[in-house]
């Protein structure tokens, strides 16, 4: 069922499942609730009561929806996200959500249900321990950055893929909200009166935007790989086996250091949120201290896969045959991580949209102190970007500035 564009319904959503050919059986009775909480999309979850089967249809809608319609968007995102989890699970088999169909008239994607998974991001508030998930997480960012990059393909059809991922609405978002609006007085910042003397702090912290202002120009300028481009604890769908990473609709090509940055930013501001969440001390710091093993390991893991594909499959002589330029890339990605880690904590904090972790704390007075450790940890991470040797000294960064009160 294939129409002109326009925001569906349940019934029509529907509709459409059961045109899947072979999904559905033939009588199936099927039902649909949507069970969107994002900002730019509606999501249907249609399931058949008598079979168990079921499915998502994501659709992209023509405005962001935190917003209204006063901040249009492109559809053509819904290209890109469906284009970017076929290759994502191409890349990275089982780690992204299976896509059954994409309907572009519709700017419709229907996918692989994952309501057996819970959002990370809702698991570790609750104190739930991934052991693998620093293992998976790690692979997928090894496999999708690599084999997208300039590394791990024909170069020339790098540049063509590239022109498929241009992707400037879902930029100018990231753009404006991660490396602008906080250092500044913008009407999109949202943070609660008790720190503003910390919102001003950014915006008059001269040492600060120059780091912000070099990690920006990365952003705007390095097209090292295909991102997924909003990778945080709420774009992962975990038990404590599996691992599954959704929702790539700001994937454009840029600098590597930004999807790992993000998996690292919002396990830091798990850590802040822990204040209240854990109220024992004991095992309060006894599930911070998986959380800082996961950040290390994560970026170990991945240090070691990358560094493996590299040996392997490197496409580029001048670079496969020079280990002192490995040692130096890899050096620096770490350092992008690092920097680009402290932007989004700072981000979730003082900008548009934040993260449950934090927000959703109760108590006034425990929500401002975890407000406060993560700024504090966010600001230290990129401030001290460009001069981190190791991820042990980012970690001892982050858990400085986290105690200093």
């Amino acid at each position: 069922m294939t129409t002109t564009y326009h925001p569906l319904s349940e019934q029509e959503a529907i509709e459409i499942a059961r045109s899947l050919d072979h999904f559905f059986p033939a009588n199936a009775k099927l039902s649909s609730k949507e069970i969107g909480d994002g900002n730019l999309n509606l999501v249907f979850h249609i399931t058949d009561s008598e079979s168990g089967k079921s499915l998502i249809m994501k659709q992209a809608l023509p405005y962001a929806k935190v917003v209204g319609e006063s901040w249009p968007l492109s559809l053509d995102r819904s290209r890109i996200e469906s284009e970017a989890l076929i290759l994502q699970n191409k890349l990275a088999p089982g780690l992204a959500p299976i896509v059954y169909h994409y309907d572009p008239e519709l700017a419709l994607t229907i996918m692989e249900d994952l309501s057996d998974h819970v959002i990370m991001r809702k698991g570790l508030i609750e104190g739930t321990v991934y052991p693998h998930a620093a293992e998976h997480l790690s692979t997928f960012l090894a496999q999708t950055l690599f084999f997208t990059s300039d590394f791990g393909m024909n170069q020339q059809q790098k540049k063509v893929q590239l022109g498929k991922f241009i992707n400037p609405d879902l930029c100018k978002i990231t753009e404006d909200l991660i490396f602008d609006d906080p250092y500044t007085v913008s009407p999109n910042n949202s943070y609660e009166a008790a720190i503003e003397d910390a919102a001003e702090a950014l915006r008059t912290d001269a040492a600060l935007h120059l780091e912000v202002a070099i990690l920006r120009d990365k952003f705007l300028t390095k097209a090292e790989a295909l991102l997924h481009g909003d990778l945080h604890t709420g774009s992962v769908f975990a038990t404590p086996e599996s691992t599954k990473v959704i929702d790539p609709e700001f994937a454009y090509y840029g600098p590597m250091g930004f999807d790992i940055g993000a998996i690292i930013a919002n396990l830091f501001m798990n850590y802040a949120g822990q204040e209240h969440w854990i109220g024992d001390a004991g095992k309060r710091a006894e599930f911070r201290a998986y959380l800082v093993e996961t950040v290390r390991s994560l970026w170990t893991q991945f240090d070691a896969k990358f560094r493996k594909l590299w040996d392997e499959h490197n496409v580029d002589r001048l670079a496969s045959s020079t280990p002192a330029f490995k040692a130096f890339y890899m050096s620096r990605l770490l350092q992008d991580a690092v920097g680009f880690a402290g932007c989004k904590i700072v981000r979730r904090i003082v900008g548009l949209s934040h993260v449950a972790d934090i927000d959703s704390i109760p108590d006034a007075a425990a929500r401002e102190t975890a407000q406060r450790m993560a700024l504090r940890i966010g600001t230290a991470l990129i401030k001290a970007n460009r001069s981190v040797r190791s991820i042990d000294e980012a970690i001892d960064i982050a858990l400085s500035a986290a105690a200093n009160k």
